[in-house]
């Protein structure tokens, strides 16, 4: 797929503060992207400026090579193609469901309004819904009438800010993934801002992972997880811990868990130490096992539990085991390391 968003080197200031330096992101078009990071990392002053709401002090930013953004000049919002998804849905209190649609639809002929209107209400499941006012509608079904009233305009591209984060676990997870099926069933471009993992990994074909204004990766969820680029990536995705190794060989590491041989080189001198990441998927059940850890805590999560273990030198790792066996605090289990990807990094590293 041809490129749709270019944004090229930009930085943004706050206050004389450089709030984003040196942002490389391009999306390719029908994907679908996504800024992730802590609070603060500068993920929705990159939405905002992609959208027009703020200035770029540097690079550029194109849309299918049409320049929105350079020092200096900034294309209005509305000439930008771009739909905007805001976290506090933006609906107008006043206007029905369809009238709320209506609203970017202002210049088109009334018969066309109707169309377009109908066509988006059956797509988010709310034809029944037409007449209500937002006030009448659940969180799930205000975040779909925002999604329809940003794609009644046909945008290039669509932009959401947190959409999912003022409802609950269950239903933001649900919405997720049919806000994904929405707009890949229309080919639509869209980038997601949001600090949850979970939303990230549900909608996104890639992800940006932010912090303190740069991205540190971009690249697919199955990567950001087995292979991050850096200690941040490493602690901020998914769960794990790190254990001191020593390198026997580029690719072989010495820990308390035994030897571990990994799928990639380390142009390290032998016997240099190193912190690897061991996640809970790293660590089965192995009940004749050699290795035994105590229970310190556990986590219920329906198919699985998860549990720290304590070895005997007192290091902690994580662990996911099926559910239907409930093991106690306290309790001695046998594990083993499966470890397939070995990521680690030098002890000195911050």
């Amino acid at each position: 797929m041809p490129t749709l968003l270019d944004v090229n080197n930009i930085q943004c200031r706050y206050d004389g503060q450089i709030a984003v330096e040196a942002m490389q992101l391009r999306v390719r078009e029908s994907s679908l992207a996504c800024l992730l990071g802590p609070s603060g990392c500068g993920k929705s002053t990159v939405l905002r400026a992609i959208a027009g709401l703020e200035p770029v002090h540097s690079g550029e930013i194109r849309l299918r090579h049409k320049l929105l953004s350079r020092p200096g000049f900034t294309l209005t919002p509305e000439k930008r193609e771009v739909g905007m998804v805001f976290q506090d849905y933006a609906l107008f209190p006043h206007l029905d469901v369809a009238a709320n649609i209506r609203f970017g639809l202002r210049g088109e002929r009334k018969s066309e309004q109707q169309r377009i209107e109908a066509e988006l209400l059956e797509l988010v499941g709310l034809s029944h819904l037409a007449q209500r006012y937002p006030h009448e509608l659940s969180g799930g079904q205000q975040q779909r009438v925002a999604l329809a009233r940003a794609l009644a305009a046909q945008p290039q591209l669509i932009l959401m800010d947190e959409p999912f984060s003022n409802l609950d676990v269950e239903l933001r997870e649900r919405l997720a993934l049919e806000v994904r099926d929405i707009l890949k069933a229309r080919g639509i471009t869209g980038i997601l801002v949001t600090h949850d993992q979970s939303e990230a990994f549900a909608v996104s074909d890639m992800i940006a992972v932010m912090h303190e204004g740069q991205v540190q990766q971009w690249d697919t969820a199955f990567n950001l997880y087995h292979d991050p680029v850096n200690r941040f990536v490493a602690d901020f995705i998914g769960q794990g811990v790190f254990l001191r190794g020593e390198l026997v060989q580029p690719d072989t590491v010495q820990t308390e868990l035994g030897l571990i041989k990994g799928d990639r080189a380390y142009h390290l001198p032998l016997k240099a130490e190193l912190d690897v990441l061991v996640r809970p998927d790293d660590i089965l059940p192995d009940p004749e096992g050699p290795l035994r850890a105590k229970i310190t805590n556990k986590a219920f999560k329906g198919a699985e539990t998860i549990y720290t273990l304590e070895l005997s030198t007192g290091s902690r790792l994580l662990t996911t085991f099926p559910s239907h066996h409930d093991y106690q605090l306290g309790e001695q289990v046998g594990v083993r390391a499966d470890i397939q990807h070995l990521i680690a990094f030098p002890v000195d590293t911050q």
